[in-house]
């Protein structure tokens, strides 16, 4: 069979025996490649081994959380007095302090002599220094009356700065008094009627303020020009001039 096959591959014959001993030699080095390492080997680390076969052990628990710290209870003492003014307490204490005052020693009584004291003053005070000497000390003054309140007489009312005097006296006091023209307008209109004007008169009789109370308006410039000239004779209260408030009137008339 041999000879066949190196027949086949390269065509030339071979002699068995160095088939054979080739045979050998590789079996032989199979043999060393497999047996060697059983014989030499390393021995496996005993802590690493375990390291794969055991499971490792669960982890320690974490450390409990540090106990909470006891509250801090503050004492809140109740106010009593509030900017001097005192304060009603808003919860009823449980113990209410009695602040008891110790009572005054008695005075000393200084009991009576029957018969009285040696040197003493007849009527005189129990107690009292023999002989009188705090009695006889002269008491003080009196203090001298007040002085009599003098009755301060009533001011005069200030007299007013101006009064109210109807239309008709005052056209008596009339020093100056220019007639109005008559509007050549309202004339041909045959336009008549009453102009009336609320007028204050100065203390020297001029016309100081004057304001239209009711008219035709065609004959209210004419009776405004006029009346602006006119001059009263100053009014006077206690003697002295004031102003005067008063109702002047203007009439016009077709017979004028």
């Amino acid at each position: 069979m041999f000879e066949q096959s190196m027949i086949e591959a390269s065509g030339k014959t071979r002699k068995a025996s160095t088939i054979l001993i080739s045979t050998l030699i590789q079996i032989g080095l199979i043999v060393l490649a497999v047996i060697v390492p059983m014989i030499y080997f390393e021995t496996l680390p005993g802590v690493q081994l375990t390291s794969f076969l055991v499971p490792p052990p669960p982890p320690p628990p974490p450390p409990p959380p540090p106990a909470a710290a006891p509250p801090k209870v503050v004492k809140v003492i109740p106010r009593q007095f509030d900017a001097g003014r005192l304060m009603a307490p808003k919860t009823i204490p449980k113990e209410i302090a009695v602040i008891k005052e110790d009572e005054l020693p008695p005075p000393a009584a200084a009991a009576g002599v029957v018969g009285g004291v040696p040197g003493g003053v007849p009527g005189g005070t129990m107690g009292g220094v023999i002989g009188g000497i705090i009695g006889s000390v002269p008491a003080a003054a009196p203090p001298p009356p007040p002085p009599p309140k003098v009755e301060e007489k009533p001011k005069p009312p200030a007299a007013p700065q101006r009064i109210r005097v109807g239309g008709n006296v005052q056209s008596a006091k009339l020093v100056r008094q220019p007639k109005p023209v008559y509007p050549p307008l309202a004339r041909q209109a045959r336009i008549q009627g009453t102009v009336r004007f609320s007028a204050i008169i100065g203390k020297d009789g001029t016309i100081q303020n004057l304001q239209l109370v009711s008219g035709h308006p065609l004959l209210v410039q004419s009776a405004t020009d006029a009346v602006r000239q006119w001059v009263y004779q100053p009014t006077q209260l206690n003697g002295e001039p004031v102003e005067v408030i008063t109702q002047i009137d203007v009439n016009f008339t077709l017979t004028q």
